[in-house]
Order: structure tokens, then C-alpha cells, then sequence
């Protein structure tokens, strides 16, 4: 693996792996599985296919992102509107 792809997934996997103490699963789960996905895919040293798994990285992260913004949304509207009857 050439320097900056190497720089590029160490820093998705941290990125992850500090989205993924809010996961609704559980840290350590998510730790698992992150360790997991990254592991199945050290062998790989096409820098074309290093790219297109750091881009499925990067929109899981969009993903993440999304999942907690939505989670916080539905908590504010809980506390702040009467429940729908």
C-alpha cells in the first residue's frame, strides 16, 4: 500500500472507530465489527480497489452521521411536541 492511501484508510478507520461510541448497538460491537471489515480487506494492494473501499467508507461515515442527527431529532421532538393521538 502506497503512503497516502495508507494515511487515507488509517484515518477512515479512526474516523469510524470515534463515530462508533455512540452506535446504538453498543461500542464494543461496533469495535468488532469495524476490526472485522478492515481485516477481511488487508490483502488488498490494487490502489483502485483501495479507493473504492475508503469511498464505502467514507459513506458509512455519511451514513453514521445521518443515523445520530436522526436519533437526536426524534429525541428533541419527543421532549418538545404534545405525542401525536
Amino acid at each position: 500500500m502506497s503512503n497516502p492511501l495508507k494515511t487515507e484508510v488509517i484515518r477512515l478507520y479512526k474516523n469510524l472507530l470515534y463515530l462508533g461510541r455512540e452506535y446504538p448497538q453498543g461500542a464494543a460491537y461496533f469495535k468488532q465489527r469495524l476490526k472485522s471489515a478492515f481485516m477481511k480487506h488487508k490483502d488488498v494492494t490494487d490502489p483502485e480497489k483501495i479507493k473504492q473501499l475508503v469511498a464505502r467508507g467514507d459513506h458509512v461515515i455519511k451514513e453514521l452521521e445521518a443515523l445520530y442527527f436522526l436519533r437526536k431529532y426524534r429525541a428533541m421532538k419527543k421532549r418538545y411536541y404534545e405525542p401525536e393521538k
